[in-house]
């Protein structure tokens, strides 16, 4: 997957004024043609789709097993796939595994951003909420299950680089005191989200990272959605002009969630840290306030 500059995006002193590139590279342009002419063949969309769903990759034989088609015409389509970045092939034993290149699933939709337009109007934040969880602002009471939850996702490897949960009283001097929440299900604590200041000096004082949090067991239920929603917009009524956050590359469901909730991508940024010894990029992703103007 080429690596690629976005248009730029420049903020004036004032934090509000927003002037945006309209002329697109034509080395970029040549880049986003062949990757949407790769995808101009239906059974690539297919087989990338299917390659998307499996986190840890998934056979050559295995792929033609679940399409239906024959192993010779799918290993065609991925060779097409893996020219232009959209997959990765290695060899186990005697089969060949196919894995999503973690950089496409940033790299994609940020090149349908570009050709549209980055700054288009964003959605509000997601409106398809579950019945069953509630949200409400974090109690003292709920220190404990935050505190568990935060392990659970330091343990996915796939959430954060810390690789010990903080302590309580490092978390309350470091959260926003009036943005922190936790989502519950029939009154049982099942998800919290905080917002962090990102410097401590004034001119930054509207800029915060986001963090969402969901136990084990109850992701894919809507509480990351219900929490984030709770989260914006409260951020907006207390004038917060930016919230960002970074996220690995493999946790799509969490970049696709902050879409939802009117992130954009702003960038991938390579080898930006170490966990577990090993090198790992994160997607840059902020949303600016309905109430900042374009």
């Amino acid at each position: 997957m080429a690596s690629l500059q976005t248009p730029t995006v420049r903020v004036g002193d004032s934090g509000q004024d927003r002037v945006v590139s309209s002329v697109l590279a034509q080395g970029d342009a040549d880049t986003y043609a062949q990757w949407f002419a790769c995808l101009a063949e239906p059974m690539r969309v297919r087989l990338l789709r299917r390659v998307a769903s499996a986190s840890s990759g998934i056979t050559v034989g295995a792929l033609a097993g679940s399409l239906g088609i024959g192993q010779p015409t799918v290993s065609h389509h991925l060779r097409k796939l893996a020219d232009v970045g959209f997959v990765t092939m290695r060899k186990e034993g005697t089969s060949t595994v196919v894995a999503m290149n973690p950089t496409c699933c940033v790299a994609l939709p940020q090149a349908a951003d570009v050709v549209m337009g980055v700054l288009a109007p964003r959605p509000c934040c997601p409106s398809d909420l579950p019945d069953d969880v509630t949200v409400r602002a974090m109690a003292d009471d709920d220190w404990d299950a935050v505190l568990r939850i935060y392990g659970e996702g330091i343990d996915t490897r796939n959430a954060t680089f810390a690789t010990e949960v903080p302590a309580r009283e490092h978390l309350q001097e470091r959260w926003l005191s009036q943005h922190r929440w936790v989502a519950t299900i029939e009154g049982v604590v099942v998800g919290w989200a905080a917002l962090s200041p990102v410097s401590e000096r004034d001119c930054y004082r509207g800029v915060a990272e986001n963090s969402v949090y969901v136990a084990d067991g109850m992701r894919g239920r809507g509480v990351g959605k219900a929490l984030l929603r709770k989260q914006v917009m409260a951020a907006d009524v207390d004038d917060l002009w930016t919230l960002q956050t970074s996220i690995f590359p493999e946790n799509r469901a969490s970049i696709s969630l902050h879409h939802s909730a009117g992130f954009r991508t702003v960038g991938l940024r390579e080898k930006i840290a170490q966990l577990d010894g090993v090198w790992r990029d994160t997607v840059l992703l902020e949303r600016r306030a309905v109430t900042v103007s374009d």
